[in-house]
């Protein structure tokens, strides 16, 4: 039995299949909705069931709160209809235009930076894969499992699929990584995943904020951005613990010498003494919330640590005018093995 699900303010309709998620269907019939983790961690796909029921479970209450579930909210990579329903989310335009592909790759280089893999992958020469930037892909494990990792590389430069691998003690895939993996080697993913790209049907200037490896996928839309002449003012603000941590620096520091609309702002919240630091500190977040008295005006791409990403939302939102709209954001979570998921 197949249900009808209509979507409200675009007026979208779409069949969801007894075995799918409102979630799964919308994607397989082209319609975007919003998601990031597609495991009910982060929230990126709620919206609200305006008309019918659904059947939810398996999601993290953090993701939906009960409050939020009373008022009609779901998240709809765990929802499945019990019937007709009329939902209300925002869509996000051009998703469905680009196929997700199961490839195989081959690993082409590893480089490891301080507690940092960068994986360099050749995909098949007949094959090229078509991704937004900021988008993520899904390994495919031989035990049936899969690890989410975002796309460090820009569209344009697509000659390999640029990864990076956080190294996590206990966890099974990073410690394979660091310890195991061989250039050379074949392996599996699917994708491009994700809605954390760049909205470029806006002119409103940029924040992007990022912990740890966040900065991966905003790696790959600034120098999407860049490449494409997009001039919008643009700062961005990378949180790590000590000096080392900031494993790109030296690339985002030529981003700004090399842009006159480009600002980027290191924050450390652990700094060592060995590491002389005389820039900012703290917590990422805060750091903006200090030079911004006003967001109402701005676009804001957050990715990284959970708590990181809560934190900015909560605190844009409600302290700095920024609209729910023009938040975007992708965050790691950890796999129940403690290897990084994105």
């Amino acid at each position: 039995m197949t249900a009808q699900v209509k979507v409200l303010p675009s007026g979208h309709t779409f069949q969801v299949d007894d075995h799918e998620t409102i979630l799964e269907a919308a994607l397989r019939h082209g319609i975007g909705l919003p998601y990031g983790c597609r495991d009910g961690a982060c929230g990126a796909c709620k919206g609200k069931v305006l008309e019918g029921e659904v059947c939810q479970d398996g999601y993290q209450e953090k993701a939906l709160p009960e409050q939020e579930r009373v008022q009609g909210y779901a998240l709809f990579c765990c929802a499945k209809p019990q019937g007709d329903l009329t939902i209300e989310v925002r869509e996000v335009t051009g998703l469905g235009d680009i196929p997700v592909k199961t490839l195989p790759c081959r690993v082409e280089k590893i480089e490891k930076l301080h507690d940092v893999a960068v994986l360099k992958l050749k995909l098949p020469v007949s094959e090229r894969l078509q991704f937004h930037a900021g988008q993520y892909i899904d390994i495919l494990m031989k035990d049936g499992k899969k690890r989410s990792f975002s796309i460090a590389n820009a569209p344009h430069d697509d000659a390999f699929l640029e990864l990076h691998i956080r190294h996590q003690p206990g966890g099974s895939f990073s410690e394979y990584v660091f310890t195991q993996m061989k250039e050379r080697e074949i392996m599996r993913f699917k994708g491009p995943l994700g809605t954390f790209f760049l909205r470029e049907d806006s002119d409103k200037p940029i924040v992007f904020v990022a912990s740890g490896t966040g900065f991966a996928p905003i790696k790959g839309i600034v120098e999407h951005a860049l490449h494409s002449g997009i001039t919008r003012p643009m700062v961005f603000y990378w949180g790590a613990r000590t000096k080392a941590d900031l494993y790109m620096a030296d690339l985002a520091e030529q981003w700004q010498a090399s842009n006159a609309n480009f600002t980027y702002i290191p924050v450390l919240s652990e700094a060592l003494p060995e590491d002389n630091w005389t820039g900012r500190t703290g917590f990422v977040h805060k750091a903006v919330l200090d030079d911004f008295d006003d967001l109402s005006g701005y676009q804001v791409y957050a990715c990284g640590a959970p708590v990181m990403v809560e934190a900015a939302h909560r605190s844009f939102t409600r302290e700095r005018g920024l609209s729910e709209d023009e938040f975007f954001s992708d965050a790691f979570f950890l796999s129940k093995d403690t290897s990084t998921s994105k």
